[in-house]
């Protein structure tokens, strides 16, 4: 080891939560890599050996155990090479800490403990990790390192006390997940730490779905000045080596890996695929089946179905009643073979008369309205549900951001489903994201290139086809508008007052606003879904289901 040299191994990987032997193995292999490029030390990012989020899972004592068993184990195994940083667990006393082990030589030769812990967004850590006091630098051959663990690099003191103990560079694990715009968020904060301290950072984060979150890498490394010296990819598994050298000034990174980071649209699809992805190689699925109506939400969902997973283990199955267009038929078919998926075709007409049959003393008397719509819902979810336990695909749902918001969409019904890759995008995000991926496509998805969704499919009054001639528009307003709404209410916390303020109908925000609410006993029980923003429904926003406040304004 030189030094005036250093040579720093950054491992941008995808654990398993859960999977310990997993992801030891898949240090070492990392370790193997490094010791090979002659590298000085391998860094992987935080809670790696146990995967991340863990949530509750790390409160069982023995798996806890087993996490700090399998890092040390790591340790006696990789003893004759470089060292490592890895994230894990770490009990001290009778408090579990969020930590950062360092081995050398077959020992650990420093454990850093998280001093911010996230209790915001997705996060809540302080329910499951104690904070601590921040960790001095340790020194691994020529180098004095600083390492904040995640959050606390988002906050100035833990950086700035490192600097002026004597670290000479910050290396930063993370677990932290993919929203709309998070990279040049991510970028603006790591900039402010290198200008506070006059220190180069390495910001190292993993990739990989898990449940709602995707965690999409980025990882970067940054000279003083905020100079970018690497840009490692997004969403994609990455393993490069970035050297360091001293002059004058200090420690700076030689010019490395610079990936492109994908823009918004591209990135939020890439999401939705790769959350898809995990989720079925994590929870041991290998197909799915869809209902495909011949709208554009089954459509785009379909699309990502077989760019995540290979367009032979999608199955579309089209739902006829009575009110099923011509044109839904034909749709559903060209998107189906577009696509190269399979297309199954389970009429439910005879299953609606026979229900209708079953309750008509009951109902004898009442006129027919929503009740017999959400029958032909509840059919169609009963018919996919027995396919899928028939043949184990899991079912994928398709409801969008918006219909979820205000409950345009039938619980046991077309809410049936194991995951729902659109859930966080709102209706007027999924035409966009539509004609998006008919003209683009990326060596990353398994579909057809071309244009898969067909124009009809986009531009024609999107409708549920219940009852004769419905349009969502009977029902709700215009997307734009609703969507507008939503975002206020939703995203932004908006007052009624507010976005009333800003051109919109006191009546319709206020209907919309209480639709929200009534809903949440349906959102409660939805199919997980991939997040893409900082509001979506479930962990981002956590509302309760008994409610009677209304804004007055």
């Amino acid at each position: 080891m030189a030094a005036d040299r250093f040579r720093l191994t950054l491992a941008q990987l995808n654990p398993v939560v859960g999977d310990i032997a997993g992801n030891a193995a898949k240090a070492r292999a990392a370790w193997a890599e490094a010791k090979a490029a002659g590298a000085d030390m391998l860094a992987l990012t935080e809670m790696f050996i146990t995967g991340y989020q863990t949530q509750d899972l790390i409160l069982k004592q023995v798996f806890a155990d087993a996490a700090e068993a399998a890092i040390l184990s790591l340790a006696a195994d990789c003893a004759d090479g470089p060292a490592i940083g890895i994230g894990g667990p770490a009990r001290v006393g009778k408090r579990l800490h969020n930590a950062w082990w360092v081995l050398q030589g077959g020992k650990l030769v420093a454990k850093v403990l998280k001093h911010h812990l996230p209790n915001s967004d997705v996060f809540d850590e302080k329910r499951i990790f104690s904070p601590a006091d921040v960790s001095g630098p340790y020194r691994i051959g020529p180098v004095r390192i600083g390492t904040p663990i995640c959050e606390d690099a988002w906050h100035p003191d833990v950086a700035e006390t490192l600097a002026e103990t004597g670290a000479e560079i910050l290396l930063v694990p993370n677990g932290s997940p993919y929203h709309r715009g998070k990279p040049d968020l991510r970028l603006n904060l790591m900039v402010a730490r290198v200008v506070e301290t006059g220190l180069p950072l390495v910001y190292l984060n993993m990739v990989g779905g898990q449940d709602d979150q995707v965690f999409d890498g980025s990882s970067m490394v940054l000279n003083p000045g905020g100079t970018l010296a690497v840009q490692m990819p997004q969403f994609d598994t990455c393993l490069t080596h970035v050297d360091f050298t001293r002059g004058p000034e200090g420690w700076r990174a030689e010019p490395g890996l610079i990936a492109e980071i994908p823009r918004i649209w591209e990135a939020d699809y890439r999401a939705c695929v790769m959350g898809l992805q995990d989720y079925m190689a994590k929870t041991g699925f290998r197909k799915v089946l869809l209902g495909l109506s011949g709208g554009i939400d089954s459509a785009i969902v379909a699309t990502i179905a077989a760019d995540a997973l290979g367009p032979e283990n999608v199955r579309c199955v089209m739902l006829p009643s009575a009110y099923t267009s011509e044109h839904s038929l034909e749709d559903a078919g060209e998107v189906a073979r577009n696509l190269g998926c399979r297309l199954d075709t389970v009429p439910i007409g005879g299953a609606q008369a026979a229900v209708g049959e079953a309750l008509a003393d009951l109902f004898t008397g009442a006129e027919p309205g929503i009740t017999e719509e959400n029958v032909q819902s509840r059919l169609r979810g009963l018919m996919l549900m027995a396919l899928s336990n028939k043949f184990g695909e899991m079912l994928l749902t398709t409801g969008n951001k918006s219909e979820m918001a205000v409950g345009y969409c039938t619980i046991y019904g077309d809410m049936n489903g194991g995951y729902n890759p659109i859930k966080d995008m709102y209706k007027t995000r999924v035409f966009e994201t539509c004609r998006w991926r008919n003209d683009h496509h990326r060596p990353w998805m398994k579909g057809p290139a071309g244009a898969v969704i067909p124009e009809r499919v986009i531009t024609k009054p999107p409708s549920a086809e219940l009852r004769p001639d419905q349009k969502d528009q009977d029902s709700l307003p215009p997307y734009e508008v609703l969507d507008a709404i939503l975002d206020g209410l939703v995203d932004r916390e908006l007052s009624v007052a507010e976005i009333v303020a800003q051109g919109y109908d006191h009546a319709t925000v206020k209907r919309v606003e209480h639709l929200l609410y009534i809903s949440e006993y349906k959102r409660f029980q939805s199919a997980p879904g991939v997040r893409l923003t900082p509001r979506a429904f479930w962990l981002d926003r956590r509302y309760p289901i008994a409610n009677r406040f209304r804004d007055p304004g």
